[in-house]
């Protein structure tokens, strides 16, 4: 096993370079030690006849290598939008989304519509690994982490990071570090809390930089809500959904470049950790590769001086799909200011109280079912149109429709777009923010035809033809240009 659909010649030479450029595009494993390792590792490079090359560090797991303690590839963050089929891109996004830990691998296929046996045997075709091991794989980095940064007891991080038991944990970190989980813990035993009854953590998320993070905060802070977020000069606080109500994350900014960004998680129960991290990492689009992204953009005259001004441009995500369609409609064709106050109050008339404490609430779709179109209206001062509007997006949303990036691209969009007043602006946007489509582009956005210099619609589509598959990056950078956040 190994060496899947790569040029086993151009990765020894990236090896020979240690060129980081290529690490998480493929791992290394060595023959002879049984450890597997970045591109970039500064150990001695194997003899050819020695390497295996794998596109996932589950793969390399699978294969029975572990990972290397000196280059630690289980810290690197890969992205994995649009890297392979889309088949086997959903069920990866929908995996690192916790879908397996919460329905299992048959709740996973028949997500996706394909039986066990196809589903497994795509994945092992394309990344190496089956969905188990990439699940296996994905709780066992958690736990690296948390060991690294926390106090946390053994014994809460397998609860953390999903384990069913201690034995489960043990046997998993030792095949994929070669060590116990306790050999891996570097602070005292003293110094570490023995419960954790209100949890509130302090993580470092690494991501695979440059990031432009002026552009990204600007963003952010630019359509921060009330009561769902906070918004200071230094900081961003915001309510993320978790299955007990509510985890609060705040992101530190950071004052300088580095490859990791500070969150503080205060939860109120350790099973709420890993969609709180799920969801901040898509929010920031952490699992980003700046690295290719730029390298196409870059071929385009326009976007090649924008490229190289914020080079690690980011998509922001949503950290609760129904939530940001909601305030996406509600924003249609009004000011962005006029949008964060009928925003703010949809909030405060329809949202449900959640989180640790505090003014914090909540969008649950199904409120806004419960109250009618006409009880909408009256409430946000809104005109009939838009309030059916509304209340037929709850009614769907409700009812099933599921705006993450596992969804399928082309089937929600065709359902967004079956609702009356939801056109291909509105969709695409979603798309963007929501579905995290990289593709995504809105091409009767009038800032972006502005920006190129020609009519909306199809003319901005034939300009941005080139850009695929990455028309939402693209997006960002003229959207930034022209200070349209």
């Amino acid at each position: 096993m190994g060496d899947m659909n790569l040029d086993t010649e151009a990765c020894y030479r990236a090896c020979l370079g240690r060129d980081s450029r290529f690490d998480g595009q493929f791992y290394l494993g060595v023959l002879t030690t049984g450890i597997y390792c970045l591109p970039s590792c500064p150990a001695r490079t194997p003899l050819p006849h020695n390497c295996r090359f794998f596109p996932t560090a589950a793969a390399a797991v699978a294969a029975g290598f572990r990972a290397c303690l000196r280059c630690r590839p289980d810290r690197l963050v890969v992205g994995h939008r649009r890297r392979h089929g889309e088949l086997v891109d959903r069920a990866v996004q929908l995996i690192h989304d916790g879908v397996v830990d919460r329905v299992g691998v048959a709740g996973l296929a028949s997500r996706l519509h394909v039986s066990q046996r196809h589903l497994h045997r795509q994945l092992v075709a394309e990344v190496g690994a089956g969905a188990q091991q990439l699940n296996q794989t994905r709780r066992a980095q958690v736990a690296r982490a948390l060991i690294d940064q926390t106090t946390m007891t053994l014994a809460e991080v397998a609860f953390a990071a999903g384990f069913g038991s201690i034995r489960q944990f043990n046997e998993v970190l030792r095949a994929e570090f070669g060590v116990p989980p306790s050999a891996l813990r570097r602070a005292p035993a003293e110094a570490r809390n023995e419960s954790l009854a209100d949890p509130e953590l302090a993580l470092r998320l690494p991501y695979r930089p440059p990031l432009a993070w002026d552009a990204l905060r600007a963003a952010l802070q630019a359509h921060a809500v009330a009561d769902v977020e906070s918004v200071t000069e230094t900081t961003h606080t915001r309510l993320v959904p978790t299955t007990t109500g509510g985890a609060l994350a705040t992101v530190a900014w950071p004052l300088a470049p580095t490859d990791t960004v500070g969150v503080k998680l205060r939860l109120t129960t350790l099973t709420d950790l890993l969609p709180a991290i799920t969801a901040m990492r898509r929010w920031l689009d952490l699992d980003a590769d700046p690295g290719i992204v730029d390298e196409a953009l870059s071929t385009d005259e326009t976007l090649s001086p924008l490229v190289a001004a914020r080079p690690g441009m980011r998509v922001p995500g949503a950290v609760d799909g129904a939530e940001f369609a909601l305030f996406t409609v509600l924003g249609q064709r009004i000011s962005l200011k006029s949008a964060l106050t009928v925003q703010a109050r949809l909030v405060a008339e329809f949202g449900i109280p959640a989180g640790p404490g505090g003014p914090w609430r909540r969008m649950e779709p199904a409120a806004l079912v419960e109250a009618g179109a006409d009880r909408i209206r009256e409430a946000l001062r809104l005109p009939q149109a838009k309030a059916q509007t509304l209340y037929a997006l709850a009614v769907e949303l409700a009812g099933g429709l599921e705006l993450s990036p596992g969804a399928d691209p082309n089937r929600t969009r065709a359902r967004l777009t079956a609702i009356h007043g939801i056109g291909e602006w509105t969709a695409e946007f979603i798309a963007m923010r929501a579905l995290a489509d990289p593709d995504a582009c809105p091409t009767a956005d009038l800032v972006l035809a502005r920006a190129l210099g020609v009519a909306p619609g199809r003319p901005v589509s034939r300009r941005a033809e080139p850009w695929r598959p990455w028309r939402a990056y693209a997006t960002m950078h003229l959207w930034t240009k022209e200070s349209y956040l």
